[in-house]
């Protein structure tokens, strides 16, 4: 088994849609609804480490309690502390393999890192053809 982990809201298309170009490639993942589970620091740093992305870029800015808590001028230490306190204002899917770690926005990013290849036609929700009947990208 391939060992794929997806930090996943469930509310939320984008994750949905990530979780099911994982399940499409044949990968069951180990799903961490981060929600119920949130990381601890150590695991929420590791995981901005392995992104390359800058720490804002894992802060969920459009979630109102950002701009309640006055985020936006707010250095990586804070913004840090902020989602560890908050996991609300952590972005979503993030999806860890074997062959990298990525901030699946849009979903379609999930398919660079996939050790697997997709197993058949994809769309996401809204009705959007992500992956053709031979198992390749669409775009």
């Amino acid at each position: 088994m391939d060992d794929v982990t997806i930090y996943h809201n469930p509310a939320c298309g984008t994750s949905r849609n990530t979780l099911g170009l994982i399940r499409n490639a044949g990968i069951e993942p180990r799903v961490i609804e981060y929600l119920k589970t949130p990381p601890d620091r150590a695991t929420l740093l590791s995981l901005i480490t392995a992104m390359q992305v800058p720490v804002r870029d894992v802060v969920r800015t459009k979630e109102p309690l950002y701009a309640d808590l006055g985020l936006a001028e707010a250095d990586d230490h804070a913004l840090v502390e902020a989602m560890l306190a908050h996991p609300v204002l952590i972005n979503r899917p993030m999806v860890v393999t074997t062959l990298g770690t990525k901030l699946c926005r849009p979903s379609e990013v999930v398919l660079d890192i996939l050790p697997q290849p997709q197993r058949g036609a994809f769309s996401k929700e809204d009705g959007e053809p992500v992956v053709d009947a031979a198992g390749n990208r669409i775009g």
